[in-house]
Parts: C-alpha cells; sequence; structure tokens
C-alpha cells in the first residue's frame, strides 16, 4: 500500500466514523476504481451503518462513496455532485475535442481532479460531474477548451437527460470465459499482454479488483483496464463444433 492509498483509507474512515458519531450522511470526494475497492480496509467502521458508491449514472466508473446511518432510506440521499453540460458557442469553429482535452482544461484552472467524476462526450456536447462546491466556479471560468469557445449549463434534472454510453460490438471465439481471454478480445491484445495488467492491479470487474487470469466472467461483467477503457462481457453466442465459445462483447467508445 502506497502513501496515497494510505491518505484515502484515513479520509474513508473519518468519514465513517463522523456518520457513525454524529448520526448523519458523509460523503466523499469522486475515487476511482482502486480507491474504491480501498473500502474493504474500512469494514469496522462500517459495521454499524450502510454504505453505497454513486457517480451520478448507470455506468459511472468514478464515483462518491456515501456512508449513511441505518434509518436513512437509501433513495432519500442526494450525494453532493452536479452535472455540467458543455457546448461549442460556434458548432461551425470547433475543435475535435476528446475526454483529455475536457479534463486537462478543467484541471487547468486548479481543480484537483477528486472533485471531477466521468465525463461522458456526446458528439460535439460533454456532461462532466463535478463536486456541487465547485460547479459555479466552474461555470464562471471556463470558457475555452484549446481554440473552441465553449457555453456551459448546470444540470439540475438528470432525469432530463440521457447518458447512453456508445459501443463498439466485438465478436470472436475463445477457449474459455476467462478473464485474460476475453480482455484480450475485447482489446484487441494478446493473453500474454493482458496478464501484466491483471497482476498489476489494473483490471476490475463490476468495480471489484480481480488479480486471477482465470475469473470466470458472468454474463454483463462490466470490466475496465486501466489505460485500456471498459467492456462489457454479454453472452456467449453459440460453441463451436471445437468446443470453443463465440462470444459477444461491447466495448465502450
Amino acid at each position: 500500500m502506497n502513501k496515497e492509498e494510505q491518505i484515502v483509507i484515513n479520509r474513508l474512515r473519518d468519514l465513517a466514523s463522523i456518520c457513525h458519531n454524529k448520526n448523519i450522511p458523509t460523503f466523499s470526494d469522486f475515487l476511482n476504481l482502486n480507491e474504491q475497492n480501498l473500502l474493504s480496509w474500512v469494514k469496522e467502521e462500517t459495521q454499524n451503518i450502510n454504505v453505497s458508491l454513486d457517480g451520478g449514472y448507470k455506468y459511472a466508473e468514478r464515483k462518491m462513496i456515501v456512508f449513511y446511518p441505518n434509518h436513512y432510506d437509501e433513495k432519500e440521499l442526494y450525494a453532493p455532485y452536479a452535472c455540467l453540460k458543455i457546448k461549442p458557442s460556434s458548432p461551425k469553429f470547433k475543435d475535435e475535442l476528446n475526454h483529455r482535452d475536457y479534463l486537462g482544461a478543467i484541471l487547468s484552472l486548479g481543480i484537483d481532479r477528486s472533485k471531477i467524476g466521468d465525463i461522458i462526450i456526446n458528439d460535439s456536447e460533454a456532461f462532466v460531474f463535478c463536486t456541487e462546491g465547485i460547479s459555479n466556479y466552474i461555470k464562471d471560468n471556463f470558457f475555452e477548451i484549446k481554440r473552441t469557445s465553449i457555453e456551459i449549463d448546470i444540470i439540475y434534472d438528470l432525469n432530463e437527460v440521457e447518458f447512453s454510453p456508445k459501443f463498439k460490438t466485438i465478436s470472436g471465439s475463445v477457449s474459455s470465459i476467462r478473464l485474460d481471454t476475453v480482455i484480450a478480445l475485447g482489446f484487441t491484445k494478446s493473453r500474454g499482454q493482458m496478464t501484466p495488467l491483471i497482476q498489476g492491479g489494473k483490471v476490475f470487474v463490476n468495480g471489484k479488483l480481480i488479480q486471477s487470469n482465470s475469473y470466470i466472467l458472468k454474463e454483463n461483467d462490466i470490466v475496465s483496464v486501466r489505460g485500456l477503457g471498459k467492456i462489457i462481457y454479454r453472452e456467449v453466442k453459440q460453441q463451436t463444433k471445437k468446443g470453443r465459445n463465440y462470444i459477444i462483447i461491447d466495448r465502450f467508445i
């Protein structure tokens, strides 16, 4: 465990203790998958309270951890995040912007990465989840990405927006539904290239760290590989005459 991970664990313990002692909900900043898994080190502090994770939409990867007393209804909890809709002021005169462009421009405002959740790009628009406390600061100080002038609106009702991810469907045959073989197909790599990523703690299944090459996936498992992206293992479509599995994968794009 490194120093940064220990800082996260200490912060989670503090939040859990505050929740228990003061009988109030507490919330972390946005955490990546590895940081979310550090919650397992806070078991003692969470024995008498509830825990949930919230990133703002179904497929969120970066999430806040929510600690709340037993008498609270989870449906009545509102994690302190906001959603910003960013679009070019002049669509005719815009650069092609990717995730790195949006994130880099936002962080250049002096904002810490932990204050920013997922960034969802939808054609010329982007939706950025951030902590509620910095939403107005970003709106008032963020005017340009590369050479593209932008406009920002705060989305107050997330039900008005459909955060539908885009997928590239991939199909192919594998010898088994092992983690290494499925992600090798999903990211067009060899099994050998996947092994150091799995064993190096860079692969997560449904948000849980998995370090076994032979882990067997289930239908609709979501697999995230740090540095490569995210896939959903959908199903075995059929078995070939040679006993191989013809599978379907959706890769997030």
